[in-house]
């Protein structure tokens, strides 16, 4: 029977447990990060908040220039293999309408999560970002699949 594991905000989760699932619920601008090891079945989420690490701030879980690198050496510590491992990602909302693109934080943590990804050579094989809706999120590992719920519209799955 599969057992939910909530990752709040600035918080991340790691489990080789296939019967997990970790799941964010309501995602706005936020970014739900899945990093996932398919031979070992090994997978972690980060809930990123903001794009870029602010002086001071002590949480790495909190931006995704900070939060990518952080979440993958977690996942690596539980025994996942770096060269297996693939990401998905989902959020990155823009909550406020007429917001400037300076203030459009979903965009700009979608951008830093791919920016994060891409420096660390972690292949994105699924995306869901953007639009103005708040999402709910649920990463599956028995097979790294990541569902993803928005108030309207059917479940998607990547």
């Amino acid at each position: 029977m599969a057992r939910k594991i909530a990752v709040g905000m600035a918080e991340y989760r790691v489990s080789n447990d296939p019967e997990d699932v970790l799941c964010v619920l309501g995602l706005g601008s936020c970014v739900g990060v899945c990093l996932y090891d398919p031979v070992r079945r090994i997978g972690g989420m980060v809930h990123v908040l903001l794009p870029e690490h602010l002086p001071g701030q002590s949480n790495p879980f909190k931006f995704a220039d900070t939060a990518v690198p952080a979440l993958l050496a977690e996942v690596e510590k539980a025994g996942a293999n770096r060269r297996n491992i693939f990401a998905k990602i989902s959020g990155g909302a823009k909550m406020f309408s007429g917001a400037d693109t300076l203030f459009d934080i979903g965009k700009r943590n979608a951008e830093a999560v791919k920016e994060a990804l891409k420096v660390l050579g972690i292949p994105l094989k699924g995306e869901d970002v953007g639009g103005n809706r708040g999402r709910s999120i649920f990463f599956y590992l028995e097979d790294g699949r990541l569902e993803i719920k928005i108030l309207g519209r059917d479940v998607m799955v990547i």
